[in-house]
């Protein structure tokens, strides 16, 4: 089976999280020379797969096989590979079962490697997150087995293939303000504290604020503020209460602590309440680290492109990777019909990515 065989049989494999389509068990018996440790919490089902070549560096491939429901607006079945034009359409060719296909081929058909090759799969990536990559490395670490580097095989591409790889990611903070006020008449506003008149006077200096410069490799902690609501949809009262919510994707550069402040700095005079939840946090692998080197030089001798080194996007497994200390990097396909109807990836693509990953084994 080539790596296209092997991609087409991945994207038939229903699993729209937290299933995974049979596909471990057809992995565990097509990489029959490793050895596979089943690492199951309730619901999701999670792989880890090493070969140990020799002594030396243990160098990791990652993803996940469940995909988002396919939603409306297919011209096929989206569960069917379907081969038109140079590209597969089916959900998850590009997020991500080309990343799953190379990385397998490669390691199947790796004759030798200084140290140790490993592959680390999960059903839970599209969803809570909470059950899969991360109950992996807790358990890896347990049994002294975490690897030195870990290539993420998330769709990264921009315009053209090889033109980028993620170095790093911004984080995630949610937050929720809550301001209170005193319900009225509308007829009678000087006996009620109208808390949309409160807020209103502080909007321009939050919404859209950059909290930081960001840097070369990020771009800068914004606040952006993604709903506001109060009030009974009537006309003639005046509300006791506004929920106004927000996200930042920070950077390195900006803290919890930093986006409590920054609230605090323009509500301090009003009767509000602040919940904050991080559900990711921003981190940065040194570009000069063997991984990004090795990686770098790779698809520059399959592609002939020197990739940029980005942070873009949302969030990915690789957040958790890193808090282990970890050199974590992604790099995959394009990435411009990830969770979008006839989602697809080019067979150049894949077959390059298989590529890319088969000369990293080898030079790394």
């Amino acid at each position: 089976m080539d790596v296209i065989k092997l991609f087409k049989r991945l994207l038939e494999s229903k699993s729209v999280t937290p299933e995974e389509g049979g596909i471990f068990d057809f992995l565990e018996g097509y990489l029959d020379e490793f050895t596979f440790i089943r690492i199951d919490r309730n619901e999701v089902k999670n792989i880890f797969a090493y070969r140990r070549f020799a002594e030396g560096p243990h160098l990791c491939f990652a993803g996940h096989v469940d995909v988002v429901p396919a939603g409306e607006g297919w011209h096929s079945d989206p569960f069917e590979a379907v081969e038109k034009g140079g590209y597969i359409y089916a959900r998850g060719a590009q997020d991500m079962k080309s990343g799953v296909a190379a990385s397998v081929q490669a390691l199947k058909e790796a004759e030798s490697f200084n140290g140790t090759l490993s592959l680390l799969l999960t059903s839970d990536e599209e969803g809570a997150a909470k059950y899969g990559t991360l109950e992996v490395l807790h358990y890896l670490k347990e049994h002294h087995m975490l690897p030195d580097a870990v290539i993420v095989a998330e769709p990264t591409c921009e315009q053209n293939f090889g033109d980028a790889m993620k170095v790093g990611r911004r984080g995630s903070i949610n937050g929720v303000i809550e301001k209170h006020g005193k319900q009225g008449h509308a007829a009678y506003p000087e006996k009620a504290t109208n808390p949309i008149h409160k807020v209103s006077q502080v909007l321009q200096h939050m919404a859209g604020v950059d909290l930081d410069k960001g840097d070369a490799f990020f771009s800068p902690s914004q606040f952006v503020i993604t709903d506001i609501r109060a009030g009974m949809e009537v006309t003639n009262v005046t509300p006791g209460k506004l929920k106004m919510m927000f996200n930042v994707r920070n950077s390195t550069k900006t803290t919890k602590e930093d986006i409590e402040n920054f609230v605090h700095r323009y509500f301090k005079e009003m009767n509000y309440t602040l919940k904050l939840d991080q559900s990711a946090k921003p981190f940065m692998t040194n570009i000069h680290t063997r991984i990004v080197k090795a990686l770098d030089a790779s698809i520059g001798r399959v592609t002939g492109i020197k990739p940029k080194h980005s942070t873009a996007g949302g969030t990915s497994d690789a957040r958790f990777i890193a808090e282990f200390g970890i050199d974590v990097i992604e790099f995959g396909v394009k990435n411009d019909t990830i969770h979008a109807p006839n989602e697809r990836t080019g067979v150049d693509e894949v077959t390059q990515l298989y590529d890319v990953f088969s000369d990293v084994i080898k030079t790394y």
